[in-house]
């Protein structure tokens, strides 16, 4: 009966608790790594615009000409360059989010609560 006796920890239960920091870290882990990858993809596109109307404009003709070519050409890269703005919103958000979860609770998280122990070198190699 001694395990029962004593005082309860005011406020909600710890296993109703949500435990955001186990989704905090890998949101701030991949979000940072998702959002290198969409800032390197737009500067190969940003490139790429620019090799393609430098290579338009070498015979005389204008990139922002009305015709159907330059429209054509300024276009080329439009959907790549729109989706890679947004994923690299949503990736910073993520990535932004998970950093201010692991700020917020820095302190609160008890490290050891998944069974981990310290081992040092003598307990890895028997001595």
């Amino acid at each position: 009966m001694e395990d029962s006796a004593g005082t309860q920890p005011s406020g909600l239960p710890q296993a109703s608790k949500p435990d955001l920091v186990k989704f905090a870290r890998p949101a701030l882990i991949a979000g940072s790594a998702v959002a290198v990858v969409c800032v390197a993809l737009l500067v190969i596109i940003f490139f790429l615009d620019t090799f393609n109307a430098t290579v338009y404009s070498v015979g005389g003709k204008d990139i922002q000409d009305a015709t159907d070519e330059a429209r054509e050409i300024r276009g080329l890269y439009a959907g790549a360059r729109v989706g890679g703005i947004i994923l690299l919103v949503v990736s910073l958000l993520a990535a932004v989010g998970g950093a201010v979860v692991l700020y917020l609770r820095r302190g609160t998280v008890d490290e050891g609560d998944d069974g981990d122990e310290d081992v040092d070198l003598e307990d890895l190699t028997g001595r």
